[in-house]
Parts: structure tokens; C-alpha cells; sequence
């Protein structure tokens, strides 16, 4: 049905909006009937919804095996071998072929499934329960975010790093892409983000030890770990089913690509640098301070800080380890500014009167 302004009414024509209030029974409760008859139709769109759940997500896990069957394809392509090995290799690259086009022809179907799945969501009637539906829904509450996940984020990444550190340090100093690749198909559980940022902790560490060398060798590997990750995130796939994908396009790569890579290593060597260059400052800072408080004189004070305040006389004094000028550089002094001066000594440990003599001061003092 259309009106003379072009408005098509035609997708109201079959909405379903009762609950089945023509269709009674003398003998059944009307409103437990109804119940009844509502939750047989939950129940039946509950189980459409999840008929289309389980195409999604077999279609997603048939691509992901289809990207790592493409990965060994490539692979045993690019191998180069002679005599019986040259057979083997054969034999090896049409089973991966035979399992790329089955592959293949099961992402097709998936879809066709998928195609065929939103065909029928569409042509559904709407009924009372998706007719209409809450545009957004938003509640916010002034209490502190869980840290609940980062912890386990932690936790885990700490674990990983202490059971394959080994394996990490060695992919870390790998110089040839074959090598790296190669070591990365028998240790793929290393392609991961633990594994990223764990060689960027050991390139800060080589830095503060002034290996410049070391550090630079393995920031590279850690921006080929990310730039594999980065691949997998624009691909939708599981990161270890794409690094032979990258590590075949990075040796074939054309000069955009590489001057983007070289960029992003360079970037990362600076941050490197300027984070072992903080590192470095803040330990300082800490070994001054724990060497200050090492120090500190018996009133709590540092002795280097009260020697840069006296008057020089008295610095002189303490210099030559000569009492007498010390008595008369104070003596010298307004009684009040000496008596300042003096205690500031004692309680940095400065100087240490006799026993005798520094109980007749604070007995001084006590008077006052």
C-alpha cells in the first residue's frame, strides 16, 4: 500500500503483535495459554539467534584455518629441495593444496549459509518482543573500575615471560628473516603480545648497560612481532595463523613498506633510549638518597648540607681538623648564630664534643 507522497506502508502489512488472543480454549486458562504460547516463541527465536551464532562463528574459525593452510602453502612452495626430499616436498605441498581448496570451498558454503540465514531473520514477522527496542541504556556509577583484569592481565604476562624467557632472548638476537621464521613455526605460542613487549624490556635493559648493539638487535625483533600482530588485527585472524604471511611480504617488500618498518624501528629505539635514560636518573636519585640517609648525623641532619652552610672560617676549621680555630671562628659569631651553627655540627655528627662539654650545652640550653 502507498500513498499519493510516495510512502511505501507495505512493511507493516505483516506485523504480529498479539499473542495468539483469537485462538482459546474453553477448557485452558486464557492467560496461562498465552504464557505457554509466548515461550514456545522465546524459545524457537532463541534457538534461530543461535543457529546464526554458530554460522558466524564456524565461518570465522574456517577462515582462520584457511589463513594458516595459505601460510604453509607458501612455506613449502618457497622451500627448495633435491632427491628424495624433493619428493617428500611434493607429496607435502598437494596435501596442503587439496586442504587450502577444501577449505575454500567450506568458507563459500558458510557464507551461503550466512546469506541464507539473514534471508530468513528478515522475512520474520515482528511480534510484541521485537517490534521495538531500547536505543541505548546507561547507567553511571561514581565508584573506582575494577582492576580485577588488569591483574590477571599481569599475572599472566608475568608467567609467560618466566617460563619461555629463554626462548625469547634467543628469538631476540636472530638476525636472518629465515631464522626468525623458522623459529617462530616451532615455537608459535611466542607470537603473542607477552612476547612483544617482554623484548622491549630486555632492549631498555642492554641500553642502561651501554650495549648499544644488543639493544638495537633486539628492538628490531620486537617491531617484527609487532608489525606481525598489527597484521592480525587487520586481518581478523589469530596472529600465529599470519607471520609467514609477513615474514613473505617483508622480504619481497616494496620501499613504502619498508621505510614504514624502518620508521617504526626507529621510533622505538628513541623511546628505548629515552626510557633507559629516565631508568638511569631515577636509580641515581635513589643511590644519592640512600647514601644521604647512610650519613645522617645523630639530630637526624646530613653533614655535607650543614658543612655548605657554615661561615667558610668554620668550613676552614673543619678542613684542618683544627679545634682551636673551629672555638674561635664560633667565638667570633653572634652568640645566638654560633650556638645555631654549633648544634647543626653535632646533630650532623660533624663535630663531636667531649661528654663533659656537651652536657654543660644542653644544660645551657635548658636554662634558656
Amino acid at each position: 500500500m502507498s500513498t499519493g507522497a510516495g510512502i511505501d506502508y507495505s512493511v507493516w502489512d505483516h506485523i504480529y503483535v498479539s499473542d495468539d488472543e483469537d485462538v482459546t480454549h474453553p477448557n485452558v486458562d486464557t492467560p496461562s495459554l498465552f504464557r505457554m504460547r509466548h515461550r514456545a516463541r522465546l524459545e524457537r527465536m532463541a534457538e534461530f539467534q543461535q543457529r546464526g551464532e554458530d554460522l558466524e562463528n564456524s565461518l570465522v574459525e574456517c577462515k582462520r584455518l584457511l589463513e594458516e593452510a595459505q601460510g604453509r602453502l607458501e612455506y613449502v612452495e618457497g622451500v627448495k629441495t633435491e632427491g628424495e626430499a624433493d619428493e617428500a616436498r611434493e607429496a607435502e605441498l598437494e596435501k596442503v593444496q587439496a586442504e587450502v581448496r577444501k577449505l575454500k570451498k567450506d568458507e563459500k558454503a558458510f557464507e551461503k549459509m550466512m546469506e541464507e540465514h539473514r534471508r530468513e531473520e528478515k522475512k520474520l514477522p515482528w511480534n510484541v518482543d521485537t517490534i521495538s527496542r531500547e536505543g541505548f541504556s546507561k547507567s553511571v556509577f561514581n565508584v573506582k573500575p575494577e582492576t580485577q583484569e588488569e591483574t590477571e592481565k599481569v599475572e599472566k604476562r608475568e608467567t609467560f615471560v618466566e617460563k619461555h624467557s629463554e626462548q625469547i632472548q634467543h628469538f631476540g638476537l636472530l638476525r636472518r628473516w629465515d631464522d626468525s621464521q623458522k623459529y617462530l613455526s616451532d615455537n608459535p605460542h611466542l607470537v603473542c603480545e607477552e612476547t612483544a613487549n617482554c623484548l622491549v624490556s630486555i632492549s631498555i635493559d642492554f641500553e642502561m648497560d651501554e650495549k648499544h648493539a644488543l639493544m638495537e638487535q633486539v628492538a628490531h625483533q620486537a617491531i617484527v612481532m609487532q608489525f606481525i600482530l598489527d597484521l592480525a588485527r587487520t586481518l581478523r585472524v589469530d596472529p600465529r595463523g599470519c607471520f609467514r604471511q609477513f615474514f613473505s611480504k617483508i622480504k619481497n617488500a616494496d620501499k613504502p613498506y619498508q621505510d614504514a618498518f624502518d620508521h617504526e624501528l626507529e621510533l622505538l629505539k628513541d623511546r628505548i633510549r629515552s626510557c633507559a635514560q629516565i631508568r638511569l636518573e631515577s636509580a641515581a636519585e635513589e643511590m644519592e638518597e640512600e647514601e644521604r640517609q647512610t650519613r645522617l648525623g645523630p639530630g637526624g641532619l646530613d653533614p655535607v648540607e650543614v658543612y655548605q652552610s657554615l661561615p667558610k672560617e668554620m668550613q676552614k676549621s673543619f678542613d684542618e681538623k683544627n679545634v682551636e680555630m673551629l672555638q674561635d671562628a664560633v667565638n667570633k659569631l653572634e652568640p645566638e648564630e654560633g650556638k645555631f651553627h654549633l648544634r647543626r655540627c653535632i646533630d650532623s655528627g660533624l663535630w663531636v664534643p667531649e661528654s663533659e662539654q656537651g652536657e654543660e650545652e644542653e644544660e645551657d640550653e635548658e636554662e634558656e
